[in-house]
C-alpha cells in the first residue's frame, strides 16, 4: 500500500490543515491526494475512494477513519484498510515526513492512483 520509491514533493504546510481535518491537494503529473492531520501526526493517501469517483477530501473524519461522501464506506487513514461496505478495495498511502513547516510525501508521476 505505501510508496516508497519517488522523491520528496511538498504537498502544503503543517498549518494548511487543521487538526481532524482532511485537505485535497493537487501535484502536477499526479492524481489528486488527501493529507490528514490527525492530533499532528500527518497522513497522505489517494483522494479517489476506491469504489466510486468521490474525493475523500469531501468526507468525513472521525479519529482515525474517513467516510466517502458518496455511499458511507470508509477506510482507515493511517493504513487505507477498507472498513465498511461498500468499498472492499484498500486505499493506497504514501510515506510522509515533516520537514519544518512542510508536509512531504514520497510519491512518483502517475503512482497516486486508487
Amino acid at each position: 500500500m505505501a510508496g516508497g520509491d519517488g522523491p520528496l514533493r511538498r504537498v502544503c504546510a503543517v498549518g494548511d490543515v487543521e487538526p481532524g481535518g482532511v485537505r485535497r491537494v493537487d501535484l502536477p503529473g499526479c492524481p489528486a491526494l488527501a493529507v490528514f492531520n490527525l492530533d499532528g501526526d500527518y497522513y497522505v493517501t489517494a483522494d479517489r475512494c476506491t469504489h466510486a469517483e468521490a474525493s475523500l477530501a469531501e468526507g468525513w473524519v472521525e479519529d482515525d477513519v474517513i467516510e466517502c461522501p458518496f455511499h458511507g464506506g470508509s477506510f482507515h487513514i493511517p493504513t487505507g484498510r477498507a472498513l465498511t461496505r461498500p468499498v472492499k478495495t484498500d486505499l493506497r498511502t504514501f510515506p510522509v515526513t515533516i520537514d519544518g513547516d512542510d508536509v512531504l510525501v514520497e510519491v512518483g508521476p502517475g503512482e497516486a492512483g486508487a
